[in-house]
């Protein structure tokens, strides 16, 4: 595609109708089944390789089957981006203004940037220097971008260093009228020593969050925060799901190889699990010398469909939307109430 255009992916683009049919007719289990094959009939889909380029300007109502079954009254448009920091804090900033208004301009509600959207940095010293105060510039150019736009904005920015000297690795909201309203702080740091691979010790220049941020209610549903690396901690999703979270987020840097290996899965694995819809938007490509990033941003339903997701063949920045349809997500927590099956009498450090 040339410069001016996005491209979005639809994983999901099979025949509703199986669906359809099973909600209105069906059993619990006929609904699940259909479901699953309406969502693989996408390969032998419509679209060639899976993608559809939209030109700026157009908006794409590219959804799953399931947000198309009759289910919902309560349905939003929210957008993951994906693109690819360095460390000039101005030029980040103005590819997070070109992403917040090409969502907004697709009918977004929300939209959710990557970890480290301010900068990536290529040495402690500089994270330290460049990091700012959550009432910074930084933040208050995003804020006034997310009013002008109307729309809601989740991104990973360093947050000015605690005493230690260290900043923290932070997940800020902002409404769309630029209040900031809400700021969680990385609880898990990326401290690994990857075979073949990178060695990431960012408890040596990041400080350690303290404690979850409450669930946070936005157009698009309660939402519950997080950053990257705490992907891995299942307990931590679980718990977000039990303060009300419908959907989770994970602006994230995955490395190349932990991103090959475990990315999709994981995402995947948190959405079934908490029933909630999935956003993961993610740094891609050479940031550095030093590091590259993953990227292959997507949402993932409470079904563990991704319904939308960005490119890993471009490191231009780029947005994919998906429909959040919340009718549907509690469909799936009536029909499989796993939380009610819970056996606390047994694991009671995992009863939240």
């Amino acid at each position: 595609p040339d410069a001016g255009s996005h491209l979005f992916h639809s994983q999901t683009n099979g025949d509703a109708g199986f669906a359809q049919n099973a909600l209105t007719n069906g059993t619990s289990e006929d609904l699940l089944r259909s479901v699953s094959e309406a969502v693989h009939q996408h390969e032998q889909g419509q679209y060639e390789n899976n993608q559809l380029i939209i030109q700026d300007g157009f908006s794409p109502m590219i959804t799953s089957p399931l947000t198309n079954i009759g289910l919902s009254t309560r349905r939003a448009f929210a957008a993951v981006a994906q693109f690819c920091a360095q460390g000039d804090m101005n030029k980040n900033l103005q590819t997070c203004l070109q992403l917040i208004g090409g969502a907004a301009r697709r009918g977004a509600r929300m939209v959710f940037l990557p970890e480290a959207s301010d900068f990536i940095a290529e040495n402690r010293g500089q994270a330290a220097q460049q990091a700012q105060a959550l009432d910074g510039a930084f933040m208050k150019e995003i804020q006034q971008a997310a009013k002008d736009n109307n729309i809601w904005v989740s991104l990973g920015v360093h947050e000015q260093p605690a005493a230690n000297g260290m900043p923290y690795n932070t997940n800020a909201v902002v409404s769309d009228d630029g209040t900031l309203v809400a700021a969680y702080r990385k609880l898990h740091l990326f401290d690994v020593n990857v075979k073949d691979g990178p060695r990431l010790l960012e408890s040596a220049s990041t400080s350690r969050g303290q404690r979850l941020a409450d669930v946070v209610d936005t157009p698009v549903g309660k939402l519950g925060l997080s950053v990257c690396y705490d992907l891995r901690f299942p307990e931590m999703a679980q718990a977000l799901r039990a303060r009300g979270a419908q959907l989770l987020s994970y602006p994230s840097a995955f490395t190349e190889p932990t991103g090959a290996a475990h990315w999709e899965v994981l995402l995947r694995a948190r959405a079934v699990e908490t029933q909630t819809y999935v956003f993961a938007a993610a740094q891609i490509g050479r940031h550095s010398a030093k590091r590259t990033s993953y990227g292959d941003a997507m949402v993932v339903d409470p079904w563990g469909v991704v319904v939308a997701r960005c490119p890993r063949n471009t490191n231009e920045p780029t947005v994919a939307l998906a429909e959040i349809n919340l009718d549907y997500l509690e469909k799936v927590r009536r029909e499989m109430p796993v939380f009610s099956h819970k056996r606390s009498d047994i694991f009671p450090d995992y009863s939240t």
